[in-house]
């Protein structure tokens, strides 16, 4: 399989306190991977340092073949990377589709002239549909539920037309059956050549999504493989579940 992001040697310090510590992780192209860890664990971190929110003391970010350790944030979006927040920020007074007409006129098209406008609102649109908001298009994103807004924060990052997706808690607070929306909708987007990586609280969650799970702990790696094979290590057992 094609490797898409080589994390190499990863360390990243606060003030003395080590976030992360020799972080080394694979991802290949198309595979959905999760990460898991308990709190304060470093998967923010890493996920911060992957998409360009952080610089990591020092080691390696690799994706797609290029080094992209010192790379700013919109350079490493332009390069195919892009995320979404476990807090959705829309903008609260526009609408749903304006919402996305963001991303599409400036990090995808740059300033587009009216002939493509019709273009951009169809893209819009067929985004919305994607991720089951069609209906909403017209609805300030101020008066969306949770999962609504969920909802249109992958469909702001689908917009950018990533290779890899970072999905930060997508599916924290949601109801059981919110949850397998979000899921179903990620399993789509995965199933179009979207690479995923997933971090997420909600093991059942995580175990059906994943094909490979990484889990962290006081901002190590102490396991790496099948989901089966990372939930039976005792370590993996002792730090994330408590037992």
């Amino acid at each position: 399989m094609t490797e898409i992001l080589h994390v190499s040697n990863l360390t990243k310090a606060f003030f003395g306190f080590t976030a992360l510590s020799e972080i080394h992780i694979r991802v290949n192209q198309g595979e959905r991977v999760g990460l898991i860890g308990p709190n304060g664990s470093g998967k923010t971190t890493l996920i911060n340092c992957i998409s360009g929110v952080l610089r990591a003391n020092s080691g390696e970010v690799w994706f797609r073949g290029e080094d992209i350790t010192n790379d700013p944030t919109y350079r490493r979006a332009q390069a195919g990377i892009a995320r979404t927040f476990q807090i959705p920020l829309p903008f609260h007074s526009m609408s749903v589709l304006q919402n996305l007409m963001v991303p599409l006129d400036y990090i995808v098209h740059g300033m587009v002239d009216a002939t493509s406008s019709r273009a951009i609102h169809d893209e819009a649109r067929a985004l919305l549909s994607n991720v089951r908001l069609g209906s909403k298009e017209n609805v300030l994103a101020s008066e969306l539920s949770q999962v609504e807004l969920r909802k249109l924060e992958l469909a702001r990052a689908v917009a950018a037309k990533p290779k890899l997706l970072i999905c930060d808690e997508a599916m924290a607070g949601l109801a059981a059956r919110e949850v397998d929306e979000i899921l179903d909708i990620l399993l789509q987007l995965n199933s179009t050549g979207i690479t995923i990586i997933m971090v997420e609280h909600i093991m059942q969650a995580v175990m059906r999504f994943s094909q490979r799970i990484v889990c962290l702990s006081a901002g190590k790696v102490i396991s790496d493989g099948l989901p089966s094979e990372v939930m039976s290590n005792p370590e993996v057992r002792r730090a994330y579940l408590g037992n």
